[in-house]
This record gives structure tokens, sequence and C-alpha cells, in this order.
């Protein structure tokens, strides 16, 4: 499970980045559906990630993410592999 840490940096970044309210933020919010982004807004979501975090997420695996949680544990596992080089 990702730290809280990094619960609420990706939380704070996808609300500023889209104008979504905090309470949205869940990690079962479904990204389309729940969030309403749009297949244009994951470019930005991909974007926002690699500001806030300092690094490069590999856009192939970053499209297949359908909700906030799966969001969370890709940056975790992004952080940690950075981390480990």
């Amino acid at each position: 499970m990702p730290s809280a840490d990094i619960i609420e940096r990706v939380n704070a970044a996808i609300s500023a980045e889209f104008e979504l309210g905090m309470e949205r933020m869940v990690p079962e919010a479904d990204l389309m559906k729940d969030l309403e982004l749009d297949s244009l807004d994951s470019v930005d979501l991909i974007a926002a990630m690699e500001k806030n975090f300092k690094v490069k997420c590999p856009e192939v695996e970053a499209r297949k993410l359908r909700t906030l949680g799966e969001v969370h544990a890709f940056v975790e596992n992004l952080l940690t592999q950075h981390a480990a080089k």
C-alpha cells in the first residue's frame, strides 16, 4: 500500500491540476467515470506526476491506470525504482 505521503501528494497534484475537490480523491475513484478525466487529460496527469515527483512516467503504462489507487501505487513504484538507481 502506498505511503500516506505519496497518497497526499498525488491527491493534491491531481486536485490542483484538474480543479477537483479533495473529497473526490478516494482510492477507488475511477479516473474517467468519477473524476471525469478523458484521454487527453491522461497526458496532463502524466505531466503533473513527472513535475511533482521529478520522475519519468512511462506513458504506455500510465495510460493503463484506471483508478486513483492505481495512480498512487504507480507513483510509489516509480519512486522506489528511481531511488534504487
